[in-house]
């Protein structure tokens, strides 16, 4: 009996452990997968890295094999967020979860939703708390683009390098030849200067900056010029040893910047360097020369006796026919510097001078204009940016400012603003010559534009003028009893028009200057005509 009794307790133990482990079994499995749990909210997620979704709810889900998803919409201004827990196997919107394996919840977009959506799923307990954007589809973008432009890249360099390395090639070529020959020591020298009779000869070395470790040998003669950033001197180009001190040198000009005038220099000697630059009423450039013991930049150009044209025409009285040489040269030399394209019509950037002022323009042996003073010129590259033109800033000498220019209002959208505000200048130029132009009748003292103003008026003073009181300088009627000089104020007047969409451009005035030569020729004829002797209309009447 014992021994039953013993057999029966045992046995009722053993079933009564495996109801407890089949219990605590079933216990075990019915613990589901924990998830955040909010219907859809507004969030302030930008759908860019990282968010946190503010969801407090965290839900148990219904079944085994529910997972922990996360969706992201936006639509307009609407940015929400909804967490749910879903079987996998069953579609969400109509989509299949395909990434739920995951321990974090990975943002994937889903075109075709209505919105922009994204939607992430994962199977770790409230692991789509934190949702994380999917960056490595940008990043195999950004590789895709870089591999895309490696060869490109490539290529570029190597066609670089081989222009690079062929335009050296050329330029040793040429200076070995140009070294040939003792009169021809210094031929970066001989490259531009003035004859005898102060005309330009041609440039082979021109446009560069001279690398020689020896400077060209030249001695500086007399200041004939001082401006903002620099001092102008007559100079002497020695040009071989063995030519005698009196018939060895040529004149040139040397405008010389301090060390602290670098960027102005360094702009003056960029725009001068471009090849296209070259014209017959621009300033000729020789080269440009650092001088490390004067603590002095260089440029040295082309001498024109004759000096700026302010000067000129502060003593000299003109005729019909010199007014309309300097007018048109002025015009033309201005119209090649706003052209896209040389005269054989090869592509060339745009130039805006920038400070078109009669002290700023030279007058040749043949009484032609040629500009100089490039240092606040810009090149008008279509590359250039808003924000680039808008750091250039309000330059220029502001008796000649253009209204935009004076109230900081020149359109940066478009480059040819900056044309027309040279325009404006030019124009206040022409009225200058016309003012010292024997055809006018009565010629007065030279007086530079808005004359009545002090000698260097602030640029408060010129918007009083121009801008408030829309002063220009006074045509009076007198100028216009000549056809030409008629002609001529005419188109003074489109050109400092307050509109800088109605003024002409500068090739424009140069045209009207070519349809004025005929005039220039009768007046030319008229100046030489002689008299007839009497005795020629005296009959013999033998």
């Amino acid at each position: 009996m014992e021994l039953l009794r013993f057999f029966a307790f045992w046995c009722g133990a053993i079933l009564f452990g495996s109801i407890l482990l089949e219990e605590a079994g079933a216990s075990q499995m019915k613990i589901k997968r924990l998830c955040r749990f909010c219907d859809v909210q507004e969030t302030s997620c930008t759908g860019k890295g990282s968010c946190k979704v503010k969801c407090d709810i965290t839900a148990i889900c219904p079944h085994d094999e529910d997972v922990c998803v996360s969706i992201w919409r936006k639509k307009d201004d609407n940015v929400t967020f909804d967490t749910v827990c879903h079987n996998p196997a069953q579609k969400l919107y109509g989509l299949v979860l395909e990434d739920y394996n995951n321990s974090k919840c990975e943002m994937k977009e889903r075109k075709g939703m209505g919105s922009q959506f994204f939607i992430c799923s994962c199977s770790e307990d409230e692991c789509n708390e934190h949702i994380f954007f999917n960056q490595n589809m940008d990043s195999q973008v950004v590789a895709v683009i870089l591999v895309s432009l490696v060869p490109l890249l490539v290529m570029a360099v190597v066609v670089i390098t081989s222009f690079y390395c062929y335009r050296v090639y050329r330029q040793r070529q040429a200076h070995s030849r140009r070294k040939k020959g003792r009169a021809h020591d210094f031929s970066d020298a001989h490259a531009i200067i003035i004859d005898d009779e102060g005309s330009d000869s041609s440039s082979t070395h021109a446009n560069n900056l001279n690398h020689n470790t020896e400077l060209l040998p030249i001695e500086l003669d007399v200041q004939v010029g001082k401006g903002r950033f620099a001092e102008v001197y007559k100079a002497k180009l020695k040009q071989g040893s063995s030519v005698s001190e009196e018939q060895g040198f040529e004149t040139v000009a040397i405008k010389i910047f301090s060390y602290e005038e670098y960027a102005s220099w360094k702009n003056e000697k960029d725009i001068f360097s471009d090849a296209d630059l070259r014209h017959e009423n621009v300033l000729h450039f020789l080269t440009a020369e650092e001088r490390k013991v004067q603590r002095q930049y260089w440029l040295i150009t082309a001498y024109q006796p004759r000096g700026n044209l302010q000067e000129y025409l502060s003593h000299h009285i003109i005729n019909w026919h010199d007014l309309w040489l300097l007018g048109s040269s002025l015009a033309h030399g201005t119209a090649h510097l706003h052209s896209d394209h040389t005269s054989c019509g090869r592509y060339k950037v745009p130039i805006a001078h920038r400070d078109i002022k009669s002290s700023n323009i030279l007058v040749k042996s043949d009484l032609t204009c040629c500009l100089c003073d490039f240092g606040l010129a810009l090149r008008l590259d279509n590359t250039l940016s808003v924000d680039e033109l808008a750091n250039s800033g309000q330059v220029g000498t502001a008796r000649y400012m253009a209204p935009e220019v004076l109230e900081s209002r020149i359109n940066l959208e478009n480059i040819e603003s900056f044309k027309q505000a040279d325009v404006y200048s030019m124009a206040l130029v022409l009225w200058e010559i016309i003012s010292r132009c024997s055809a006018i009748g009565e010629v007065k003292e030279y007086e530079p534009p808005f004359g009545n103003l002090r000698e260097h008026p602030c640029v408060e003073s010129m918007k009083d003028s121009v801008l408030r009181d829309k002063g220009r300088p006074e045509i009076p009627n007198s100028w216009i009893n000549h056809t030409g000089i008629q002609m001529v104020c005419a188109s003074i007047e489109d050109c400092w028009d307050h509109d800088p969409e109605a003024r002409l451009t500068a090739q424009c005035v140069a045209e009207r200057f070519a349809d004025m030569e005929y005039l220039d020729k009768l007046s030319d004829r008229s100046d030489s005509e002689e008299k007839i002797p009497e005795e020629m209309f005296v009959v013999d009447e033998k």
